[in-house]
């Protein structure tokens, strides 16, 4: 246990160092939001009600598809260049790799994600800069990359994993998307607070269980 959270951060920096060189990553996946952003703006351009309506909605399928983007080709990379089996060959707990990984992927989505709430306030004209809708954000995240970190090891090994992931993972990652997607309504429309609030301890407790349960399995997943 003691070399869990050093080794973890480890794996953390390294992921780190290696997107601030490539910049492959977060790039591919900031470019699919800002399709999916400007999509949804022009297509609901001509109908203000249901614009404004659905921008919680359009929020988290920007987020929760560039988050896949971004396990699909996170993982993949470490397989086609083998540092996922050569990591695996080290004395190390396999808990630690996957919370380094979940720190990289985490870090990665919601870095995309918070460069898009301006974008969307914009668009949208909704108040989305809100410290709260922040937390709504890094906690949806938190619950989407626990889950896929999870998800994108075991669909790596196989040849449909671009087609797999998003199939396995979005009815997986129900819970978390739909307590954010209301504590975010809940916000925006600016109801009371016992509301969004009781959503907001809703995911957290999700993701708790997300990161634990998935920390635990995760051993038996890269050792198949």
């Amino acid at each position: 246990m003691t070399a869990l959270w050093p080794t973890a951060l480890a794996i953390f920096r390294k992921d780190l160092r290696a997107e601030l060189r490539s910049r492959e990553l977060v790039a591919s996946m900031a470019l699919f939001a800002a399709l999916c952003v400007l999509t949804f703006s022009f297509a609901l351009e001509l109908d203000r009600e249901a614009r404004e309506s659905v921008v919680s909605g359009v929020l988290w399928v920007t987020v929760t598809f560039s988050a896949i983007l971004g396990l699909n080709r996170s993982l993949s990379g470490e397989r086609e260049s083998s540092g996922l089996d050569a990591v695996l060959l080290a004395p190390i707990p396999r808990a630690s790799l996957y919370l380094g990984k979940l720190l990289a992927n985490f870090s990665f989505t919601l870095a995309v994600s918070l460069i898009f709430l301006p974008v969307m306030t914009l668009l949208y004209n909704q108040p989305l800069l809100n410290p709260w809708l922040v937390v709504v954000l890094a906690l949806g995240a938190f619950g989407l990359t626990s889950v896929g970190t999870l998800l994108a090891a075991m669909t790596v090994q196989t040849r449909a994993r671009d087609a797999l992931l998003p199939i396995v993972m979005l009815p997986t990652a129900l819970p978390a998307l739909l307590a954010a997607v209301n504590a975010t309504n809940a916000l925006i429309n600016e109801a009371d607070a016992s509301l969004w609030q009781g959503w907001l301890a809703l995911l957290l407790v999700i993701d708790i269980f997300y990161a634990v349960f998935c920390a635990l399995l995760f051993r038996y997943v890269v050792e198949e």
